[in-house]
C-alpha cells in the first residue's frame, strides 16, 4: 500500500466518525520557546488537551509532519528517521478507551488489511508507589478485540523492559509494562510529575516481522519492546485520565482525553510487511534516484543512502516552513542534516547538485497532499543549492588544511622534522579539522589513506572522546535554553507575547508589508523575533518601532478575540505567521476596538493581556541578522 493511501484511509476513517480534519502545523513551532521543532502530533494540540476549547470541536484528527533532531545520530538503521508523519486523533472529553482501541484495531485490520496475528499490544502495569492501579480495562478490551478475530489473547505481566529480555514473550498477546514504558505525562513517570500535572496510562501496538531473527546482543529473549527489529511500534493511545494532587496522590480527571499518535511511515511499512522502512514508496523513490545518481546499488551502500534520503526529506520540509541554514537553533540542525547528506553523497561519488536532484523527488512525492512544496519549490531548491555550494567550498578548504597540517608530520617518505613534531595523524587533529574547518572525520581518514599518512593507533578513541565532550556541552546548552512543557506560560511571558504582536504590526508599518514573522522565542526575561527583511534597520527605524509600540501601550487599548473562519480572518486583514498551517476555524486577537478603530489584528492561540497598559515599557535592545533575508530583534519590557 502507498503512503498516500494509508494517510487518506486514516483521515477518511476518522472523518466518518465525526472528527474534524485539521491541517498540519509548521515543523517550526510558533511562539514556543520549549522546543526547536514540532516533534509529535500532540505538540500543536497541547493547549486543548490541557483544557482550552478547540474551535473545531471535541473530535479532531490530522497527519502532522514532525522532526526529531535528537535522532540524527541513529539514522542508518531500518526504522529511525528524523522526519516522519504522525497520524493523530483526539477526543477532548468525548469518547474514551473502548471506542479508541476498537477503532484503531478496526482501522489496522479492516482498512489497512494487517494480519491481526502479527499484532501485539502493551498496557500499563500500574504503579504501586503512586498507588495507581494497572489498566485492566484496556487489557480486557484488547483481549476481546483479538478474540473477535479468533485469536487467543493471553495477558502477560512483564514489568520492566529488562524483565522482558529475561522472560521473553511467554506466549502472550497483551503485555503489562511498567511506568517507564506505558505511562505518559510531560514530566515522565508519576513520581516526576508536579502537582496539577495531567497524565495517564497508554497502550502501544506493535507489528511483528516474523522473518526477522532475534538478535541476542539486545537481550536473551525477544519481547515487543525489544530493539532488535522483530517488533515495531506502529501506534500509541494515551489515556489522559489522572491529575496529580498536592499530597502526591492521583485523582481522575473530570474531562478525560484521548491522544493517539501512529507513525504513517511505520504503518505503511507494516502494510507491505517490510522491516526496512526505506522500502516504502515515498522513501524508496528517493533511494532509486540515488541509485541513478551514484550508479551504486542500495544493498551495497544501505546506511549512506538511508542517511541521505532521510536528511534531505527533513531539510526540504524545514525549507518550506521557513528555516534556512545557519549556526544557531533550527538553522544549525538544518545545516548539519544537509552537510551529513552531502558528505555521504560525496562518499558515493556525487560531487554536485545532490540536494537539488533529491529535493525535486521529495517535492513531487508530497505536492498533492502538501501543495506548499510545489508553490515554494523555487525557494526550497535555492536554499538547498546555496548551502550545498557553500559546503563543497568548505570541503575544498578542509582538504587544503589537511594537506597543510599533515605536511608537518614525520613520515618515511618526507624529510626529517625537528624533535617534538608529531609522527602520526591523531584523533585530536582529526577532531580539530572537523570542529574548526567542518572537514568530516571520514574524509580525513580517506585523505590519509590516499596520501600514505600514518594514523595513530588510538585516533578513533581520542576522536570519539572529544566528540562526546562536544555533544555533552551541546546538550547542556540546549537543556538550558529549551526547558520543557508550559512552565514559561506566566504573566510575564503573556505580556511579552502581546508585545510581540504590537511590534509585528509596528515593523510592517515602518518597513513595509513585505515583513513576515519567521519565528519567535519568548521567555520571562526577553522576547526574540525573526522577520523577513533584507537590510539592517537604521537607528531611526528602530526608534519609530519602539515609539509606536509604547504609544499603543500608553493608550491602554483593549485586547479581545473571536473565532471565525480562516478565510474570513484573512479577509479582514488578520496577520499570520510565515509557514503556519491554520485550521478552518481560527482565533483572531484584536488590539483596539474590534468593531471600530483598531491597531492590529492577528491569528493566534493566545494567551494575551486584557489591556495593553498591563505590558510595561517596551525597548529594543538588539537588531541583527538571523540568516539570509531574515532579521532578528531582541527586546525587553522594563
Amino acid at each position: 500500500m502507498k503512503t498516500s493511501e494509508v494517510r487518506d484511509k486514516y483521515l477518511n476513517y476518522f472523518e466518518k466518525r465525526g472528527h474534524a480534519i485539521v491541517p498540519r502545523a509548521s515543523v517550526v513551532p510558533q511562539e514556543d520557546p520549549t522546543t526547536l521543532f514540532t516533534g509529535s502530533g500532540m505538540q500543536p494540540m497541547l493547549q486543548y488537551l490541557l483544557g482550552a476549547k478547540h474551535p473545531e470541536g471535541v473530535r479532531i484528527s490530522d497527519s502532522q509532519t514532525c522532526i526529531r533532531a535528537e535522532d540524527i545520530d541513529e539514522i542508518g538503521d531500518n526504522r529511525h528517521t528524523t522526519f516522519f508523519e504522525m497520524l493523530g486523533n483526539w477526543s477532548l472529553g468525548d469518547y474514551f478507551k473502548k471506542d479508541q482501541l476498537q477503532w484503531f484495531f478496526e482501522f489496522l485490520t479492516e482498512e489497512i488489511g494487517l494480519d491481526p496475528n502479527k499484532l501485539y499490544v502493551t498496557t500499563f502495569a500500574g504503579d504501586k508507589d503512586a498507588n495507581i492501579e494497572k489498566d485492566t480495562e484496556a487489557a480486557e478490551i484488547w483481549k476481546g478485540l483479538f478474540e473477535s478475530k479468533n485469536i487467543d489473547a493471553k495477558i502477560v505481566e512483564v514489568g520492566s523492559e529488562e524483565d522482558g529480555y529475561k522472560n521473553g514473550m511467554q506466549g502472550g498477546r497483551v503485555f503489562y509494562y511498567d511506568s517507564k514504558k506505558n505511562w505518559w505525562s510531560r514530566a515522565g513517570v508519576p513520581s516526576n510529575m508536579p502537582a496539577g500535572e495531567p497524565g495517564g496510562p497508554d497502550s502501544e501496538v506493535f507489528y511483528e516481522f516474523d522473518y526477522v531473527e532475534h538478535d541476542k546482543s539486545y537481550g536473551e529473549h525477544c519481547h515487543p519492546n525489544c530493539d532488535c527489529g522483530r517488533y515495531m511500534e506502529i501506534g500509541n493511545s494515551v489515556f489522559m485520565q489522572y491529575q496529580k494532587q498536592e499530597d502526591g496522590s492521583f485523582k481522575e480527571l473530570a474531562q478525560k482525553n484521548i491522544d493517539f499518535g501512529g507513525g504513517l511511515e511505520r504503518i505503511t511499512a507494516a502494510s507491505i510487511d517490510s522491516s526496512d522502512m526505506f522500502k516504502i514508496d515515498v522513501l524508496w523513490n528517493i533511494i532509486e534516484k540515488l541509485q541513478e545518481l551514484t550508479g551504486k546499488r542500495y544493498e551495497d551502500h544501505v546506511e549512506a543512502k538511508r542517511v541521505i534520503a532521510d536528511h534531505l526529506r527533513s531539510a526540504t520540509f524545514m525549507a518550506v516552513d521557513g528555516v534556512v541554514p545557519s549556526n544557531t537553533a533550527q538553522g544549525y540542525v538544518m545545516r548539519r542534516l544537509l552537510r551529513r547528506a552531502i558528505r555521504r553523497g560525496h562518499e558515493l561519488g556525487v560531487t554536485e547538485k545532490l540536494t537539488v536532484e533529491i529535493a525535486k523527488v521529495i517535492i513531487n512525492e508530497y505536492k498533492d497532499v502538501y501543495p506548499e512544496l510545489s508553490e515554494q519549490s523555487e525557494n526550497i531548491l535555492d536554499v538547498l543549492k546555496r548551502e550545498e555550494d557553500l559546503f563543497r567550498k568548505t570541503l575544498e578548504r578542509g582538504i587544503h588544511e589537511f594537506t597543510k597540517r599533515t605536511s608537518e608530520l614525520d613520515f618515511s617518505q618526507r624529510p626529517p622534522v625537528p624533535t617534538g613534531k608529531r609522527t602520526e595523524l591523531t584523533g585530536k587533529l582529526i577532531f580539530t579539522l572537523f570542529d574548526t574547518y567542518g572537514f568530516p572525520a571520514e574524509l580525513s581518514i580517506e585523505e590519509a589513506q590516499k596520501e600514505g599518512v600514518k594514523l595513530s593507533d588510538n585516533w578513533q578513541a581520542d576522536f570519539d572522546k572529544l566528540m562526546q565532550e562536544q555533544k555533552d556541552r551541546s546538550r547542556t546548552a540546549t537543556a538550558g535554553q529549551f526547558k520543557g512543557g508550559l512552565a514559561e506560560h506566566t504573566e510575564m511571558t503573556t505580556r511579552y507575547h502581546t508585545a510581540t504582536h504590537l511590534m509585528y504590526k509596528a515593523l510592517r508599518n515602518v518597513l513595509g508589508d513585505h515583513v513576515m514573522q519567521r519565528g519567535s522565542n519568548i521567555t520571562n526575561e526577553r522576547m526574540r523575533f525573526d522577520f523577513s527583511h533584507s537590510e539592517k534597520m537604521t537607528p531611526e527605524q528602530i526608534k519609530q518601532v519602539e515609539d509606536m509600540v509604547n504609544d499603543v501601550i500608553q493608550k491602554d487599548m483593549p485586547v479581545s478575540f473571536t473565532e471565525m473562519s480562516k478565510d474570513d480572518a484573512f479577509g479582514i486583514g488578520a496577520l499570520g505567521a510565515f509557514g503556519e498551517k491554520y485550521p478552518d476555524i481560527v482565533s483572531v486577537y484584536t488590539v483596539g476596538d474590534p468593531k471600530g478603530d483598531y491597531y492590529s489584528r492577528e491569528i493566534c492561540g493566545g494567551p494575551h493581556v486584557e489591556h495593553t497598559g498591563k505590558i510595561g515599557k517596551f525597548k529594543i535592545v538588539k537588531e541583527e541578522s538571523s540568516s539570509a533575508g531574515v532579521r532578528r530583534i531582541k527586546a525587553v519590557i522594563e
